[in-house]
């Protein structure tokens, strides 16, 4: 049945009379309303370019003063036998690359297997522990790290022991905690309804996981990886700690000092010989090349991320 007459008319006549109130409301309220908007852009505007205009100048200031040694002899040469002029920071380059990736070994499968635990079976209070601890390791400072590879090593090895592995294992200590935290948020952005139709069709718990949580979360969980790889990457207190330096190649993370960029740039600037410019110059040539290298990291993060979001659709 059609409506009444009656009762379109009154509809109708209710969306003019609305429609009229909305024409006439006062110009001074859209004015306001156009001014305060501008007024919130502009603050959030300076606020932006206040935040960033920091991280500009740092940038400016390195690129512009580390592209003084930027040359082939720079990635190339160690500083064995050099005084003044000349070398490089191939020895310590080849530091960074070892340890980053000796902690990286300690810390992936250690982060990944604890968040799932914490998001798959952790239950009860053993699991609100480990979340205490993993909070509380988040927030330790890096030289806190140092000192415990330091004693460990030194009771196991004798006092005064310095090697590259102690280095990854107090990064691995920083390192770690980032993993567990990305890993586990990741894990839990899961749906819900992809685990209950894997057990529906008979798989266990363990290929539950294996086979659709991780996979559904790997983009994620690389990324967690690289970031906790920039957290370490540009640390200097435990390396300097528990690593050492050296002027000369060492490929051998269990035997011997092993240089790194961080206390390559800190021995540069603090160590400087009779030709001053020569060192500055190297120092901040060496913190380009980690800048470039924290870079490489984040890209290769957004691209596996892209790849494996992909393939996980």
């Amino acid at each position: 049945m059609p409506p009444p007459v009656a009762n379109v008319l009154k509809s109708r006549a209710d969306a003019d009379e609305w429609r009229n109130l909305i024409n006439d409301r006062p110009r001074g309220l859209d004015r306001r309303r156009r001014i305060t908007n501008k007024v919130a852009l502009g603050a959030i505007t300076a606020a932006f370019c206040l935040a960033i205009a920091p991280l500009v100048s740092v940038l400016w200031t390195v690129v512009s003063a580390g592209l003084n040694r930027i040359d082939v002899e720079f990635f190339t040469q160690s500083m064995r036998g050099v005084i003044g002029e000349g070398g490089g920071a191939l020895h310590a380059i080849m530091g960074t690359i070892q340890i980053t990736l000796a902690a990286a070994v300690i810390s992936v499968p250690v982060g990944i297997l604890a968040a799932v635990y914490l998001v798959e079976y952790g239950r009860g209070a053993f699991a609100r522990t480990l979340t205490l601890l993993v909070d509380v390791m988040t927030g330790i400072p890096s030289i806190v790290a140092g000192l415990f590879a330091f004693a460990l090593f030194s009771l196991a090895f004798g006092p005064g022991v310095r090697a590259g592995v102690a280095g990854a294992v107090a990064l691995s200590l920083l390192m770690t905690p980032v993993v567990i935290r990305s890993a586990e948020e990741m894990l839990r952005l899961v749906p819900t309804e992809l685990r209950e139709a894997s057990q529906a069709l008979g798989a266990p718990k363990y290929r539950t996981i294996t086979d659709v949580v991780l996979p559904t979360a790997a983009s994620g969980i690389t990324a967690g990886v690289m970031l906790g790889i920039s957290r370490i990457v540009g640390e200097t207190a435990p390396l300097l700690l528990v690593a050492g330096f050296t002027d000369s190649m060492n490929y051998n993370l269990f035997s011997g000092r092993m240089a790194s960029l961080p206390v390559f740039i800190y021995s540069q600037w603090q160590n400087k010989g009779v030709d001053a410019a020569a060192y500055d110059d190297r120092a901040w040539s060496a913190a380009l090349t980690l800048i470039a290298f924290v870079f490489v990291l984040n890209l290769a993060s957004r691209m596996a991320n892209r790849f494996l979001g992909a393939k996980a659709r």
